[in-house]
C-alpha cells in the first residue's frame, strides 16, 4: 500500500514541528518518531484506527500522544489529511 500525505497535513507536521523546536525538542523528537512508526504500521493495517464517519464517511483516526493521524484508505493507497490535535472541535475542522 502506497503512503501518501497530503498538502493540508504537511502543514500540520510543518506547525508541530516549530512548535516543538521552540519549546521541546526531545518531545518533539520524540513525537515524530512515533508518528514515522504508526504510519509504518498503518500501512500494514490500514484498518486498525477508528472510524470518524460522523465527520466523513472515509474519514479514519489513530491517537498520537494528544494528537489524532486522521487518513484515508483506497484499494491501493493510505492517505494521511491531517494531525491535529484531539481537543479541537473536529467537526468544525473537516468543514468543507
Amino acid at each position: 500500500m502506497r503512503l501518501t500525505i497530503s498538502p493540508t497535513a504537511i502543514q500540520d507536521l510543518k506547525l508541530l514541528s516549530e512548535y516543538f523546536l521552540a519549546n521541546n525538542v526531545e518531545a518533539g523528537e520524540k513525537l515524530f518518531q512515533e508518528f514515522n512508526h504508526k504510519c509504518q504500521n498503518l500501512t500494514n493495517f490500514p484498518k486498525m484506527g477508528r472510524t470518524y464517519s460522523h465527520i466523513n464517511p472515509s474519514l479514519r483516526g489513530i491517537p498520537l500522544d494528544g494528537y489524532i493521524i486522521f487518513y484515508r484508505v483506497t484499494d491501493t493507497q493510505l492517505e494521511i489529511v491531517r494531525v491535529i490535535s484531539g481537543r479541537q472541535n473536529l467537526p468544525d475542522v473537516f468543514k468543507s
